[in-house]
């Protein structure tokens, strides 16, 4: 039996959600001078590189990228980032993800932040699964899914076409 892949955004789509994001992300931090930009290893990172790009054509405020790794199999390993506590103390913070799930792998991320005062806490993911196992959400979303549970999302953001599969 072979899977069969479904497009649910094509590269010009997920262009037009990243620069979204990016708005709401702008809005919401309007008065900051410096936003960090947490983006989980890997395809959240891609992400967060993105937004950033974005920001920085559409806004004043200065995004600071901080790779957030977390070992998705087994959160309860230390977070780690790339940078230090105090470079994000007093800061707001953009957790994000490409994809959320079940919402342990953004819960995990969340926690590790809460060791230091923040000024505000926000997360985004490109596409928003609606299977979760822990209370959290996505504050900003290029798409939101009624998957099955047996289903997967795919995303590719590295190379010249992005794409989203569900298979």
């Amino acid at each position: 039996m072979s899977i069969t892949k479904n497009i649910i955004l094509n590269h010009q789509e997920i262009q037009h959600k990243i620069k979204r994001i990016a708005y709401q992300i702008y809005e919401c931090n309007v008065e900051e001078k410096v936003i960090i930009l947490a983006g989980i290893e890997h395809n959240g990172f891609i992400l967060a590189q993105k937004l950033k790009q974005t920001l920085e054509k559409i806004s004043d405020i200065k995004p600071v990228i901080c790779k957030v790794i977390i070992d998705k199999k087994n959160p309860l390993i230390e977070v780690k980032t790339s940078l230090s506590k105090e470079a994000y103390a007093n800061k707001s913070i953009v957790l994000i993800d490409d994809v959320l799930n079940s919402g342990s792998t953004l819960i995990y991320g969340v926690k590790h932040f809460l060791d230091v005062p923040l000024k505000q806490f926000k997360t985004a993911v490109l596409v928003n699964r609606n299977h979760k196992k822990y209370p959290v959400k996505a504050d900003f979303k290029g798409i939101s899914l009624s998957t099955s549970l047996h289903e997967h999302i795919e995303i590719i953001l590295t190379g010249k076409v992005h794409q989203a599969f569900l298979k």
